[in-house]
């Protein structure tokens, strides 16, 4: 029996998006032979895979200025893939792993693993690429909506049945089966993203098919500017939990709006139980304003935001990408105080419930 190749490092980063410049938190598995990466830790089969035989790794990467701790790893096939990692060290650490397995690897070991991920047939006449301009088109193609569910309003997006119906109605498919095929490619190679609950978990693979042929499950084109509302008046929902957790730091912070787009000093306080970062009026008030929920998340650092207002020269900004993909951007007074938060926020987001 073969034997498994081990697994030298795993954890989240931050990977670019094969086709849009999207940026998503990944569980990503270093392996002798290869990186895998999961969307979430628990998922069984993985989103991708990357061979490592013949691969080159660049860092530091300087191609995307305002990301910090970006690394670049160049396959054989010369794709380059983006990863982005929390802190200077964390960087590092992962750029000298990888380098370690690719010089083993192209000592002689032959990269012979195939990936779990389901992979799915089209014919060969299929060009995804034309049919989601296709689709985008403003007179013939999918129709964007505002759509409502669960109290939460989703803009730029349509449903799973509009696409098959509109796959049918442009003579791109025989029958609805073939529709969720084809819908199922688009999906996977990122033409099209889940929005909402269902969708998520469909593509995650906890439905029969990847892609959903229903009325209550959402989709967007990755660069439409889809965006969801749905948050109480400082955008986020407190919910309504004991605090019974260690406070592990507190202090204040500068945090954006989801809405406003406009920035406010806010006191934070994490705890670790459960795994919530909540933030109050800082002029006073014993009820949270708001909260954000760790468990699962992805923090990094960012040098700078576009369109938004620039309080000092500094601009010591950090992201928090949630299990649910909200992005929170909050702005430290130094970097050590910012790469002291991270690695706070980290350790409660590995560890809280």
């Amino acid at each position: 029996m073969e034997r498994e190749p081990m697994r030298i490092r795993e954890g989240y980063l931050v990977k670019k998006g094969s086709m849009f410049n999207t940026w998503k938190p990944m569980w990503v598995v270093l392996l002798e032979d290869g990186i895998e990466f999961y969307k979430r830790k628990a998922d069984n089969s993985p989103k991708g895979m990357i061979p490592l035989k013949g691969s080159s790794i660049h860092s530091p990467c300087q191609d995307f200025g305002k990301r910090m701790f970006v690394f670049k790893l160049t396959v054989a096939k010369q794709q380059d893939h983006f990863f982005q990692a929390a802190y200077l060290e964390e960087r590092d650490a992962w750029v000298r792993d990888i380098r370690k397995a690719i010089h083993r690897i192209d000592g002689g070991q032959r990269f012979a693993r195939k990936s779990t991920r389901k992979s799915i047939r089209l014919p060969e006449t299929i060009n995804l690429s034309a049919l989601y301009l296709s689709m985008k088109d403003p007179e013939k193609g999918i129709k964007e909506l505002k759509l409502e569910k669960d109290k939460r309003v989703f803009n730029h997006c349509f449903t799973g049945t509009c696409v098959i119906d509109w796959l049918v109605s442009s003579s791109s498919i025989r029958n609805r089966k073939e529709g969720l095929l084809l819908a199922s490619s688009l999906l996977s190679e990122g033409y099209l993203q889940p929005a909402g609950d269902i969708s998520k978990a469909a593509a995650e693979g906890l439905s029969d098919t990847p892609f959903l042929d229903l009325s209550d499950a959402y989709y967007y084109f990755p660069d439409s500017g889809f965006f969801c509302e749905g948050y109480s008046s400082d955008d986020d929902v407190v919910l309504k939990e004991e605090f019974r957790g260690t406070i592990v730091k507190q202090g204040c912070l500068l945090k954006q709006g989801h809405r406003r787009k406009n920035w406010k000093v806010r006191k934070f306080v994490l705890r670790d139980d459960p795994a919530y970062l909540h933030y109050y009026d800082p002029a006073g008030g014993e009820e949270p304003l708001g909260a954000i929920h760790l468990r699962g998340c992805v923090v990094t650092a960012v040098e700078d935001m576009p369109d938004t207002k620039k309080y000092d020269v500094d601009n010591i900004l950090f992201e928090i990408i949630t299990a649910n993909e909200i992005h929170y951007y909050l702005q430290a007074a130094s970097s050590t105080e910012r790469t002291e938060w991270i690695k706070a926020i980290q350790s409660v987001a590995r560890t809280g419930k």
